[in-house]
């Protein structure tokens, strides 16, 4: 990998990581569309450090209170009913279902399902899921002509059983063209959070996931030597900049904005994507010689 193809490919995953669109379909898509080799799981894996380490600095002051107060409920059954506390319970839970997942379909995730048909059904498909999410959201902030509007729920109604759904959406990312985020925030609107809860806890629950895979994944190339460390590197730290920049500018659009410029995108890309490998314009397995 060269140094220019570390920068591209830093700069997509900072600003792809955060948003309802799939970083690591981005990634796959950059590399076969200019006609490099894919970056592989590997250095998705890697980069997505830099941009986690945005959000433990975005997020600092939440994450300071809720592992604080989950440490002390270990031995103060009083802090047991904080909060905070709960939330770092919620966040291990939820955190179950990718890690499980992660491991038991590591050869799938590097090899069949980074097929370019795959990624541009499950763009599509859930490009539509997020569509009627926000639409349901919004039909609840605004009311209509015969209902009133209706309150939506924020993180201290968050239940163990709803932390186990997140979860499970949070685990379908591990196909590429999902979406970390997209999935997670769309679970949340159909559970009836706000944007805001939904986002907030999406975030949050992808550190301990994103650094327990950033760090196996460390350990893998060390062994096997197969990651160009230099640009890698460089990579993740243009991911963590623009991903710290991508985080503010996404907490603050959506208190006020829908998601529906997200799922025409992702739509449009999805059938593009299509088109291309249809009619032979694209492999499906471009980019995928270095996965």
């Amino acid at each position: 990998m060269s140094w220019f193809e570390s920068l591209i490919l830093g700069l997509v995953q900072g600003l792809t990581e955060f948003l309802p669109i799939s970083s690591s379909a981005h990634l796959r898509l950059t590399a076969a569309f200019a006609g490099w080799e894919d970056p592989g799981a590997a250095f998705t894996a890697i980069t997505q450090i830099g941009t986690e380490t945005a959000v433990l600095i975005y997020f600092r002051k939440d994450i300071s209170r809720i592992v604080s107060a989950w440490f002390r409920s270990l031995t103060n059954k009083a802090m047991r009913q904080d909060h905070d506390a709960q939330m770092g319970w919620l966040v291990i839970i939820g955190s179950i279902p990718i890690g499980v997942l992660g491991i038991t379909l590591k050869d799938q995730i590097e090899g069949p399902f980074r097929d370019l048909r795959l990624t541009a059904t499950m763009l599509i498909v859930m490009g539509v899921i997020l569509g009627v999410a926000d639409r349901l959201a919004a039909r609840d902030e605004v009311g209509g002509k015969h209902r009133a509007a209706r309150e939506r729920k924020s993180l201290r109604d968050l239940s163990v059983k709803d932390g186990l759904i997140y979860g499970v959406c949070q685990a379908l990312a591990l196909i590429p063209g999902v979406s970390r985020s997209g999935a997670t925030i769309s679970g949340g609107l159909l559970m009836g959070y706000t944007r805001e809860s939904a986002a907030r806890y999406s975030f949050l629950l992808a550190i301990p996931a994103v650094l327990a895979s950033g760090a196996f994944e460390l350990k893998d190339a060390s062994e096997g030597g197969h990651v160009s460390w230099g640009p890698t590197v460089f990579a993740t730290i243009v991911a963590f900049v623009v991903g710290y920049a991508v985080i503010a500018w996404f907490m603050k659009f959506i208190t006020t904005k829908s998601f529906m410029p997200f799922v025409y995108y992702r739509v449009a890309l999805g059938i593009l994507i299509i088109v291309l490998v249809s009619t032979g314009a694209l492999s499906p397995h471009a980019a995928e010689s270095a996965g």
